[in-house]
């Protein structure tokens, strides 16, 4: 009889979580090692969150159990922000505030999905989601869209893997790991066609703030109304006010796809920590100020990590237009002797970069096939920059 059961044991580790604490306790032991594998901002919190936190710590009423749903003001303000952002009505009774986006993920799988159900999953995929699916007994079947395509799923492809057990979509754009941003064209297209079938729509909009140039963010249950009753939209504020370590995320929908979810994270958590959602209360029902000054140092990064990336042969990485992830193709690299090792996947290069260069970064084996690595330019711009250099002169040996 196995000590661990099977559905537990079926789970991988997080691949980018696994990165970034190798590259911390390598750091820590006192190598140099620069680490992009993490989506985490570099900025602190904005001031007038921690204020509100710190406040609302000195308060005894923050000191009880709250709602398991979530504080009141909070999924108003959240319903609030979502028609000021994406232009979509909710009431406050159909947001569901959760410990963080993955478990606004896992509570909406678990909520839509019976044992069997398909999900189809467009790749390359943040690694958290075929995880989630499985876990609530679905089977997450992906489609691979490469660079030649913008990272973009078409329908066509979406077509190929319907099945009479496929019962949800997943949408993400701006993409984690791409940095992909349908246009409002594609998004509306792709949205009819899952109408038209009688699919489930789950949309991540955690990265709505952050697109660059001309690339803007359109939401899919806006675009295709005919989703309303269909349609469950996730996000949270780890991402747009740089709190990954609040643990505040959310997902708003239909009102029985909502409850039944509620019941669900009653038993698992209860509520999220009072101190953290008055801390989101603030983020959400705020300006966008320090949001817009974050945006303008992601775009220098992204411009800079992408003109350097291009400039090592053999590696080529496409212009992301939102998130804060370059997302490498990196074949031309793989099957060539570099310091008398050869390569073979984009897991083998990833150590070995780690290895020779002290530069962490995420295989694309975590987000869909071999051959691509992901980096985060989140971090400083100083770190980016030796980063890459040290890349360029590792990967520059390549015969």
């Amino acid at each position: 009889m196995s000590r661990i059961s099977r559905r537990i044991g079926a789970i991988s580790e997080s691949a980018t979580l696994a990165v970034d604490a190798k590259a911390k306790a390598l750091k820590a032991a006192g190598r140099p090692v620069i680490g992009f594998g993490a989506g985490e901002p570099d900025f602190p919190t904005p001031d007038y969150i921690v204020e509100a936190a710190v406040k609302a710590a000195q308060d005894p009423k923050n000191h009880r159990y709250s709602p398991a749903a979530g504080l009141p003001e909070l999924r108003e303000a959240i319903a609030t922000k979502t028609m000021r952002d994406s232009g979509y009505a909710l009431n406050a009774n159909q947001v569901l505030v959760t410990n963080g986006g993955k478990q606004a993920v896992y509570n909406t799988f678990a909520t839509l999905l019976d044992p069997g159900d398909e999900v189809i999953v467009p790749a390359p995929f943040w690694t958290t989601y075929p995880e989630a699916i499985q876990l609530a007994g679905g089977k997450a079947v992906s489609i691979f869209a490469g660079p030649e395509q913008g990272y973009k799923v078409t329908v066509e492809q979406l077509e190929s893997v319907l099945t009479e057990r496929t019962k949800v979509l997943l949408f993400v754009s701006p993409s984690n790991p791409t940095g992909a941003v349908y246009t409002p064209e594609q998004v509306r297209e792709i949205g009819q066609w899952a109408a038209s079938k009688g699919l489930w729509v789950v949309t991540d909009e955690i990265y709505e703030h952050l697109t660059y140039g001309d690339a803007s963010f359109s939401s899919i249950a806006t675009l295709v109304p005919e989703l309303e009753d269909r349609v469950v939209i996730l996000n949270g504020v780890a991402k747009t006010y740089a709190m990954t370590g609040w643990r505040v995320g959310w997902m708003a929908g239909p009102l029985d796809v909502i409850k039944a979810a509620t019941n669900l994270q009653s038993h698992a958590t209860s509520n999220v920590s009072n101190v953290s959602q008055r801390a989101a209360l603030a983020a959400v029902a705020g300006p966008l100020d320090a949001v817009n000054e974050m945006k303008v140092a992601f775009n220098r990064r992204r411009l800079a990590i992408v003109e350097s990336l291009n400039a090592i042969d053999g590696l080529h990485c496409p212009t992301p237009e939102g998130a804060f992830y370059a997302y490498s193709d990196v074949r031309g690299l793989l099957g060539r002797e570099i310091r008398g090792v050869v390569n073979n996947t984009s897991a083998e290069l990833a150590a070995f970069i780690l290895e020779h260069a002290e530069v962490a970064v995420v295989p694309g084996e975590a987000f869909g096939p071999s051959g691509y690595i992901r980096m985060s330019y989140a971090l400083g711009d100083a770190d980016l920059e030796e980063g890459v250099a040290r890349m360029a002169k590792l990967l520059g040996e390549a015969k």
